[in-house]
């Protein structure tokens, strides 16, 4: 199968205002000091992909040893045959969903978007990790369709290793949008999720960022009580015992999402 013939084409197909037909190139240095900004701690790589020919460049070494591959990938195919067989349909899904939303916006806001998503991918030990997708554009040509984009992925298998099969789209750059998609139900996969009140919920991201009842009661103008209560609630509905293993509780079950870690800085950034 060539580089043009991947899964995702007939994907990107139907979005011609979003892909563009140029052939481009970026600087090194100018990708580097990008991924300095946004980049966090942990087992990680990104690589570019040419939206025409679907070949990759820029790849960053740690793929070769995180995956066990003797030589660098240079087509998306090769990166498509690291994903678990069965997350394909997800992730397949996912790129759809994500691909219709940024086209809803518009593409003249293409450069102050990112899609994320998480998936299985095969490791050089031989068993599958869960790893957390981020696409963003990097080149745009005269009509503002994607060029090249960049793509990061990032082991996050101390966090979870379970999918909660969410697309995500959300806004950088000062842009603050936020959509999210759970496919579980239209997959399949969908398991017997915890059920938290909107008030529970509320308290999650506070909470993750280690804030005390005390604070969280000012943020959200509720009395120090309410948010005990609340908090000893959350924990007995997720069966979990502290913050760190309710986190963990919450990703998997899809009421707390990897974005969400990633910007209140939970997580190091670089």
């Amino acid at each position: 199968m060539s580089n043009q013939e991947n899964k995702l084409t007939p994907i990107w197909g139907k979005y011609p205002d979003i892909f563009s037909s140029d052939d481009s190139d970026m600087d090194a240095a100018a990708i580097l000091d990008l991924i300095s900004e946004i980049f966090l701690t942990g087992d990680y790589y990104y690589y570019l992909i040419n939206i025409c020919t679907q070949s990759l460049s820029h790849q960053h070494p740690n793929i070769i040893h995180i995956h066990g591959l003797e030589i660098v990938p240079t087509g998306l195919q090769e990166i498509i045959n690291l994903i678990h067989p069965d997350d394909i349909p997800f992730v397949l899904s996912a790129e759809e969903i994500c691909c219709a939303k940024i086209n809803e916006i518009g593409v003249e806001h293409l450069k102050s978007l990112k899609s994320c998503y998480c998936f299985r991918m095969l490791v050089s030990d031989g068993s599958y990790r869960l790893f957390h997708h981020q696409a963003i554009t990097l080149i745009s040509d005269s009509e503002n369709k994607m060029v090249s984009s960049l793509i990061i992925h990032t082991d996050i298998s101390h966090l979870s290793v379970k999918n909660n099969y969410i697309a995500t789209v959300m806004g950088i750059n000062g842009r603050h949008d936020f959509y999210q998609v759970d496919l579980a139900e239209k997959l399949g996969k969908s398991d017997s999720k915890c059920i938290l009140t909107k008030r529970e919920i509320e308290l999650l991201p506070y909470i993750a960022q280690g804030k005390s009842s005390i604070e969280i009661a000012k943020e959200l103008k509720l009395s120090q009580l309410t948010v005990r209560v609340h908090r000893k609630n959350i924990l007995r509905k997720t069966n979990t015992c502290n913050s760190s293993s309710l986190i963990k509780r919450c990703i998997e079950l899809g009421l707390l999402f990897y974005t969400q870690i990633i910007d209140i800085g939970l997580i190091t950034v670089l």
